[in-house]
């Protein structure tokens, strides 16, 4: 499962763990992706998205119908 929301785009960040002496390493920052699946009226069928849990709330206010547009502006396939 890639880390990357479908409609906001949101994806990893990349950063340095420090430890208590100091030391560096290399760290990855994931996005909070969670699977989801919404009922398509238009389409009469469920689509299943990738979505970050900011896109789970920004899908609640807009729709399923506008978000799913928005997907498909972005290039992404639904």
């Amino acid at each position: 499962m890639s880390a990357h929301c479908q409609l906001t785009g949101a994806r990893p960040g990349f950063g340095n763990s420090i430890s208590h002496s100091h030391r560096r390493t290399s760290r990855r920052f994931d996005p909070n992706i969670q699977r989801k699946r919404y009922w398509l009226p238009s389409e009469g069928r469920y689509v299943r998205l990738m979505l970050s849990a900011k896109a789970i709330k920004t899908v609640d206010a807009i729709g399923v119908e506008a978000a799913v547009a928005r997907i498909r502006a972005r290039g992404v396939k639904v």
